[in-house]
């Protein structure tokens, strides 16, 4: 399967992430609306965030299925990954309000006890959100994108938010009427530390970051080659779903033009078939 294939994919799990959103996030705010659930409230202005995330994850897959062109070189992979940094900002920014308001409630005391048909919404939203968690982190794995992984863990923090509602407004049910808008506090918290995770993986990408694990395991496979006496200097960076790596190999100084471009194929070979990296830039040095 290409690489646009793999992304073509990808869609797939950002439109089920949009239409869950859309429906979710509708259905929690209206019943939080008439079953007076601060948490369920908060949950639904989590989802409604959601779909603008998965909506920039969506177009961000799409442009990054755009060839080479005469101002991007190397194609257009990085747009998945700024795709991932604005879900980031627009969650974070959700985040603090869900914090702000939760916080301004109960300082006034501005509780109530919520209609029971709330808890059981929100329990109901878990369970289908885990469901769509389990599927895109699947292929988001398959296809090694990183704009879906990020919708992934978004998926999977929304189940846990959801989760933690119906545990609050249950616990309001027995008279701990601040257990509600308590939860809605955490599902705020939540999302923050969702929108961190995200910005921290996609600014470290963005800023040319490579794990620096992978990179020691590939000069390792390298080292190995037939005719490589040592691996000089090697680098990496990440577009999108794709690695780049620039290497710089010694070999034997007396080795004809052909038998030096031979290695460089073998390490080509190895990368693509051993480390999935299509995109290799290799420098032959004498030993």
């Amino acid at each position: 399967m290409t690489h646009s294939e793999n992304l073509k994919k990808g869609e797939k799990g950002a439109w089920i992430s949009i239409f869950a959103y859309l429906i979710l996030s509708v259905t929690k705010l209206i019943v939080a609306y008439f079953g007076n659930s601060e948490a369920l409230r908060a949950d639904g202005l989590n989802n409604s965030t959601d779909v603008i995330a998965s909506i920039a994850v969506l177009i961000g897959l799409k442009i990054s299925r755009k060839p080479a062109d005469n101002d991007h070189h190397y194609g257009h992979y990085r747009a998945e990954t700024v795709a991932s940094l604005f879900a980031a900002f627009i969650m974070i920014s959700v985040g603090i309000q869900v914090i702000y308001d939760t916080i301004r409630k109960l300082w006034l005391g501005e509780v109530t006890e919520p209609d029971p048909i709330t808890a059981w919404t929100a329990l109901g939203a878990a369970v289908i959100m885990y469901g769509i968690y389990k599927y895109n982190v699947s292929l988001a794995k398959e296809i090694e994108s990183p704009g879906l992984h990020a919708a992934a863990q978004d998926n999977k923090s929304d189940a846990f938010v959801s989760l933690g509602a119906f545990v609050g407004i249950v616990g309001a049910q027995f008279g701990l009427y601040w257990l509600d808008p308590i939860a809605g506090l955490v599902v705020g918290l939540i999302i923050c530390k969702t929108a961190w995770d995200i910005f921290k993986d996609s600014t470290h990408a963005l800023t040319d970051g490579f794990d620096a694990k992978f990179l020691f395991k590939i000069k390792k496979s390298i080292a190995r080659v037939n005719g490589v006496k040592e691996v000089k200097d090697i680098k990496g960076r990440v577009h999108g779903n794709q690695s780049f790596i620039d290497i710089i190999i010694l070999v034997d100084p007396d080795l004809t033009v052909k038998a030096g471009h031979d290695i460089t194929v073998h390490v080509e070979n190895l990368l693509a078939q051993k480390h999935n990296i299509y995109y290799a830039h290799i420098h032959i040095e004498p030993y």
